[in-house]
């Protein structure tokens, strides 16, 4: 943002030399992130993979190494750029945002954090200190799918989704999406939609037809949004059928 003049701060301030703020550590039923963990450290993190394997598979999609190695995930979070893929996964992982101030911390969910192009619910006085994910649940599947220019690229259309088999039926849906809009975002249309349904991939290609429809997404001298609208109508069938298969 600086590089391009978009960003003029008068002062910056370097955290490199807080230390405490560089780990990732499981906390009971919850993994921390801490602010100055880079994506480099998430990516091969053997917890990460163990309890976040979406956040992993997530990361082959994240810039090239030279970034991921100096890149952190909170910065990446608070940067909030609406084709990144963190903040759609943040989102159905059910995360919170630890942020501090002088006078105390507060928490503020994912779903709620992110509010516009390059905009986060964090007030100007408050540093994003921690990202805590709670494990998911014994049986959690998870699907993963993003299109783009190139490998590394911001995404033109990502799609990401977590769910559990009850009985044979859907449970507990979580789906988000970027590039479809200022922001990333949970599609809750689709998780009502899909809460309770008997996995059915005629039933899931006609809805991401039908949601597709009712997008509005930017348009880019890379891509119109009818074909923002084609890729999200292709990649939430294969999301939602990698999800069920890894719940099975």
């Amino acid at each position: 943002m600086m590089n391009t003049r978009l960003a003029r701060p008068s002062r910056i301030v370097d955290i490199n030399r807080i230390p405490e703020l560089d780990y990732i550590r499981e906390t009971g039923d919850t993994i921390a992130i801490g602010a100055l963990a880079r994506h480099a450290a998430v990516k091969s993190s053997p917890l990460i993979a163990a309890h976040l394997p979406v956040m992993v598979a997530a990361y082959e999609w994240v810039a090239h190494a030279a970034i991921r190695n100096r890149g952190t995930l909170c910065g990446n979070l608070c940067h909030a750029d609406p084709a990144s893929e963190m903040p759609a996964v943040t989102q159905v992982l059910g995360a919170e945002m630890v942020l501090n101030r002088a006078s105390g911390t507060r928490r503020v969910p994912a779903t709620d954090f992110f509010t516009g192009m390059y905009e986060v619910a964090a007030a100007p006085e408050e540093m994003l200190t921690e990202l805590r994910i709670p494990k998911p649940l014994s049986g959690t599947g998870w699907g993963f799918e993003e299109a783009s220019m190139r490998k590394g690229d911001f995404a033109w259309v990502t799609v990401v989704a977590m769910l559990r088999l009850a009985d044979g039926h859907i449970a507990a849906p979580a789906v988000a999406a970027t590039g479809l809009g200022e922001r990333s975002v949970r599609l809750e249309v689709v998780e009502r939609a899909l809460d309770g349904a008997v996995p059915d991939a005629v039933r899931v290609e006609a809805l991401a037809r039908e949601v597709a429809s009712t997008l509005d997404p930017p348009s880019s001298p890379s891509v119109d949004p009818q074909y923002r609208r084609d890729l999200f109508a292709t990649l939430l069938p294969r999301v939602i059928a990698a999800a069920v298969r890894r719940a099975r």
